[in-house]
């Protein structure tokens, strides 16, 4: 019988997992900890001189003292940055900067990584997952494989003479530990190529025979791999070319909607799904437990407020700490990191899900809901919408988008939904009557302008033809695994220009 070398090394996250348990005790404490930290360190930078960092001693002070910045107040730093300037948010040479999907007035955003945000943050957020994964699952044998980590279409390319870019799974294999390098594929040459689908060719032939036990990535450009090695390998399941597979860490989209057909590729009851919430700002949050939520983390350089929901577009909407948030509420995500971002909006909604330890689960976007008719419609409502209509009618989607349909003289207004099958519905009619009352049973709101049709028609389904979402992608420059369909949106230039691509 092998011996199981997880055991042996899961010994080594010991204290952490202990001090992880401290957050539902401790939590106050140690986020006030960070902040003091993050102030002290950036005292002396020309941010700091100016807001006066030094005079902050408490919480109260700081949310009064400095104001919540977007990217587009970042932007004039960021670019001073990129030109070799220093000491102006955070006291160390920022040289590495995360490409991410723009603002309005951008393309891109670049986000800095400090080496600090890199070592005390990302890198150390990953070590957490799997410190909390070996304490969940205890008979794991993880370490017997090596991990497939599918990053994004970004490589690494300089900003200037004095700094890289590069999309954040880049940004962090450019930078990685030799020692993580060995328990780890692709090779850094793959997992750095810029073009997506000879990328994933690359990904295919390299690794089809590793001895692979865990994946991280993006639920759905994984599938798309996955896909694509079933096909070249002619087997049906994923646990036929890895059969120690046993763990998926995914995050950037929710998982809700591709679930069954993961399920369906991995037949396997060892294998666990562990969500994660890593974005090119911070790791935040890593789910602990088998039931939905994720453990928000407190000490890795990041301090916390939420905005409530409700006052969002204020000009001075209140800010809450970690310990002045209510279970079952929805937030605007504020961050204040040690990359230098002060009362930086993250553009996420999330719920609270539990005070102690603090919990979330990702609800949306603060851009990215449909309230065209008073309805509040979140990407939280319809990800579990999705889910209870192919629970209930056999549909499998892989890829969807919605906008409202605003109304004119002849119609009431409505919800257009353009939905890629990947398994269709018996009937198209059922399933849509079926999303349209798990929607209403999941949002007031929406119930509410549903009532017998005064304000709102029923949401309309249209049949997205295999592979739109992926071609629409692919014009806008944007495959890879940290790029995202916007799931809702207010406005109609996105499903209207998929629309157009639908016949094609």
């Amino acid at each position: 019988m092998k011996m199981n070398t997880t055991k042996l090394l899961s010994h080594i996250f010991n204290a952490r997992q202990k001090e992880i348990a401290l957050y539902g005790k401790y939590g106050s404490n140690i986020q006030t900890d960070q902040l003091k930290k993050l102030l002290k360190a950036a005292k002396n930078t020309e941010l700091g001189q100016k807001l006066h960092f030094s005079n902050i001693s408490n919480y109260s002070q700081y949310s009064e003292q400095v104001p919540l910045i977007t990217y587009e107040e970042l932007k004039p730093y960021v670019k001073r940055l990129q030109k070799g300037e220093t000491n102006l948010i955070w006291p160390s040479k920022i040289r590495w900067f995360a490409k991410s999907s723009g603002t309005t007035n951008d393309k891109s955003k670049f986000i800095p990584v400090s080496y600090e945000a890199m070592q005390e943050c990302h890198y150390r957020g990953g070590k957490d997952c799997v410190a909390l994964y070996l304490q969940m699952n205890p008979e794991s044998r993880f370490f017997s494989g090596k991990g497939l980590i599918l990053g994004g279409s970004h490589n690494v390319s300089p900003l200037s003479a004095h700094c890289y870019c590069g999309d954040l799974s880049a940004v962090l294999i450019q930078n990685i530990s030799p020692l993580i390098n060995m328990i780890r594929v692709p090779s850094k040459k793959i997992a750095l190529m810029s073009e997506w689908e000879s990328k994933l060719e690359a990904i295919c032939q390299s690794t089809m025979h590793s001895h692979v036990t865990n994946l991280s990535g993006v639920p759905s450009w994984f599938l798309v791999l996955i896909k694509l090695m079933l096909k070249k390998s002619g087997k049906t399941y994923l646990t036929e070319i890895w059969p120690d597979l046993e763990v998926f860490f995914h995050g950037g989209i929710s998982f809700d909607p591709y679930r069954t057909q993961y399920e369906e590729l991995i037949p396997s009851a060892k294998m666990h799904y562990v969500e994660t919430y890593n974005a090119s700002e911070g790791f935040f949050a890593v789910q602990n437990e088998s039931t939905p939520g994720m453990l928000l983390m407190l000490d890795l350089g990041i301090f916390y407020e939420f905005i409530p929901l409700e006052e969002v577009n204020n000009e001075h909407p209140r800010t809450l700490p970690i310990w002045d948030v209510e279970k079952g509420k929805n937030y605007a995500l504020v961050i204040t990191t040690n990359s230098g971002l002060w009362r930086y909006q993250t553009g996420d909604t999330v719920k609270i899900v539990s005070t102690s330890p603090v919990k979330i689960i990702i609800s949306g976007r603060t851009k990215h809901f449909i309230n065209a008719f008073g309805e509040e419609l979140m990407v939280d409502n319809a990800e579990k919408g999705l889910a209870k209509a192919c629970s209930e009618t056999g549909a499998v989607v892989s890829n969807y988008t919605a906008a409202p349909v605003y109304m004119s003289e002849k119609n009431r207004g409505r919800h257009q939904w353009l939905i890629e099958f990947e398994k269709m519905p018996p009937s198209l009619d059922n399933f849509a009557n079926t999303l349209d009352c798990a929607l209403q049973a999941l949002n007031s709101d929406y119930e509410a302008k549903r009532y017998k049709g005064i304000a709102l028609d029923r949401l309309e389904v249209i049949v997205a033809r295999k592979g739109l979402f992926h071609d629409w992608l692919k014009e806008k420059g944007k495959l890879g695994g940290q790029h995202k369909v916007p799931r809702l949106s207010n406005q109609r230039e996105n499903i209207e220009e998929m629309l157009s691509m639908n016949h094609e």
